[in-house]
């Protein structure tokens, strides 16, 4: 039998990407790797060999997955937790396989709203548990499905997902601003303008469309494009993460490309923000959870 008190990868296992962690006796970690084998280029059948793969590159140690791996459309599904959760209640709903595989189960919400998380947990609890971040706080949570989430207590209290980022790689894919959209996203006037008007609620997707009538009028560069799209919808994310709080700081957790962005943003909307890396919250919060099921 492997013992995790040994050492044990966590992997970050995602919609369209995966990032595994060997983490050493301690919390070191010692070795990782990202790639784009994600669930969705894994069909059925085909996990035991995707779990093969990591454990080529990284060792044969127990393993703790965390992400879209557990959920109906992953290898085997863990069901959510309800709010408010702690780092106790992730352990205890780990689903295991064997002896050496364990699956963390989403946070899920249905108190008036229903709202569900996979992965962002993990951080979560690990940026408690190593005191990046306080007890009691409110933290933006960037990524494809941006979760604004507020912590009480040590515990995930309620959380609001937001599909900006989904929403512009559909429309950077697919749309009539998928020319505008080639361009790289910068936290200059265009994206802070952006911002503002999402920030108003002028109506987003009025406001896609006249960046697209600004261009064709000579208005607007096309370089600034992507980036006043990005602000558009960043902006109206704010607008909904934030609501009625008052809380600042915001913490801002994740990787550095978009917790940048939206630090940005909330300086246009007069708000406090700190930035906190979601890869060694990751870690943490690994470590956290497997030292309760030793």
């Amino acid at each position: 039998m492997k013992r995790w008190a040994d050492g044990f990868i966590a992997v970050d296992w995602g919609t369209t990407n995966r990032r595994a962690y060997l983490i050493e006796n301690g919390g070191r970690n010692a070795a990782e790797f990202e790639d784009g084998k994600g669930i969705l280029s894994v069909r059925r059948g085909e996990f035991e060999g995707a779990i093969a793969e990591i454990r080529e590159k990284l060792g044969e140690r127990p393993m703790l997955l965390a992400g879209m791996v557990g959920s109906n459309r992953g290898w085997v599904e863990a069901p959510y937790v309800p709010c408010p959760a702690g780092s106790q209640d992730l352990a205890r709903g780990l689903v295991r396989i064997g002896d050496d595989v364990a699956i963390v189960p989403g946070v899920s919400m249905s108190d008036g709203r229903s709202d569900v998380m996979r992965g962002e947990e993990v951080q979560l609890i690990g940026a408690v548990a190593s005191g990046e971040i306080p007890n009691d706080c409110l933290v933006c949570h960037p990524g494809t499905h941006n979760k604004w989430v507020r912590v009480i207590d040590g515990r995930i209290a309620s959380f609001r997902t937001v599909m900006t980022g989904e929403l512009f790689s559909m429309l950077k894919a697919r749309s009539i601003l998928s020319d505008l959209l080639a361009r790289r996203v910068t936290s200059g006037n265009a994206f802070r303008e952006g911002v503002s008007r999402g920030l108003a609620g002028a109506g987003i997707t009025s406001e896609l469309f006249e960046v697209r009538a600004r261009f064709l009028l000579g208005k607007l560069d096309a370089s600034d494009g992507a980036s006043m799209v990005s602000g558009l919808l960043i902006g109206e994310d704010v607008r909904v993460g934030l609501g009625e709080s008052k809380l600042s700081p915001v913490v801002v957790m994740g990787r550095p490309e978009l917790t940048a962005l939206y630090a940005a943003a909330l300086d246009v909307a007069g708000v406090e923000s700190e930035l906190r890396d979601g890869e060694g919250a990751f870690i943490a919060g690994a470590c956290t959870i497997v030292e309760q099921i030793q």
